[in-house]
């Protein structure tokens, strides 16, 4: 995301010491999610009939005891527990499983999502899947690495040849489902991947998929996503190819390759 880094970060952000934080922070959450996978539980429904476990409110509580003792002036913003505030312009925004259903098919495709979020723009995100002990961490201004190696996306030269990936249709409504379906038709449709959720933008900074698009996400969805993928040679955006922030409507691209956003945006806008 250009222009991104030079301001928000400038004196807000201490960056080996919110690098570390964040670490400590998935340390924490996986810590708290392991004795859980693939157990017996049954899941309660929120309001928006989508499930959560023990597992994902014992995670996000580990959070935020941390972040409680370490940074008590930063806003914190959780899937499970809400929004508290800060007066440091510095916000915490964390969703301790990304993929409940996932985990709850003992599918280690979930994700721990952690992201800073300094004045509305993304700069730190860490995806961390504590199955596999695969973390993916991002920084604005420098490389994305899994488990400490620069990972990088691959090229696509031509968007008939692109795979494909979303969490599953039913997350669209008529509407955005058409545009996406657009999409689809002028990417390579036999390898198009369903299911994944967060695990997929880890899988496209890695090199192994072309584009991702979602929509009806919330900032706890994809602010760790941006400097993940964008760190690793990507971009992310919403589908008019405007960089995603804290008031961003929920509509979310990646690619692995920028080249393509043009023509991305464009068969987006041909679905009907």
């Amino acid at each position: 995301m250009t222009g991104l880094a030079a301001g928000p970060m400038s004196g807000a952000m201490n960056l080996e010491a919110d690098i570390a934080l964040a670490l400590r922070l998935a340390d924490a959450a996986g810590d708290a999610i392991r004795p859980w996978f693939r157990t017996a539980m049954e899941p309660d429904r929120k309001g928006d009939s989508t499930p959560v476990t023990q597992a994902d409110r014992a995670a996000e509580e580990a959070m935020r005891r941390l972040l409680k003792a370490e940074c008590p002036r930063d806003t914190v913003i959780g899937e499970e527990f809400g929004s508290t505030p800060g007066n440091s312009g510095r916000s915490w925004v964390l969703d301790p499983i990304d993929g409940t259903a996932g985990f709850l098919a003992g599918r280690p495709m979930f994700g721990t999502l952690i992201a800073l979020v300094v004045e509305g723009w993304p700069v730190l995100g860490v995806i961390d899947q504590p199955i596999l002990k695969e973390r993916w961490l991002g920084v604005s201004g420098k490389p994305t690495t899994l488990n400490g190696q620069p990972v990088r996306t691959r090229l696509c030269r031509e968007l008939a040849d692109a795979t494909l990936a979303t969490t599953g249709p039913h997350y669209f409504d008529d509407h955005d489902g058409g545009h996406f379906m657009g999409l689809a038709a002028k990417t390579d449709h036999r390898r198009m991947v369903m299911g994944g959720d967060c695990y997929n933008y880890a899988m496209l900074a890695s090199g192994h998929l072309d584009v991702v698009c979602e929509a009806g996400l919330k900032l706890h969805d994809w602010a760790a996503l941006v400097p993940v993928v964008e760190g690793a040679g990507g971009t992310m955006c919403d589908w008019n190819g405007d960089p995603l922030h804290a008031g961003s409507d929920g509509h979310v691209l990646a690619l692995g390759d920028p080249a393509r956003l043009e023509d991305v945006i464009e068969a987006l806008a041909c679905g009907h």
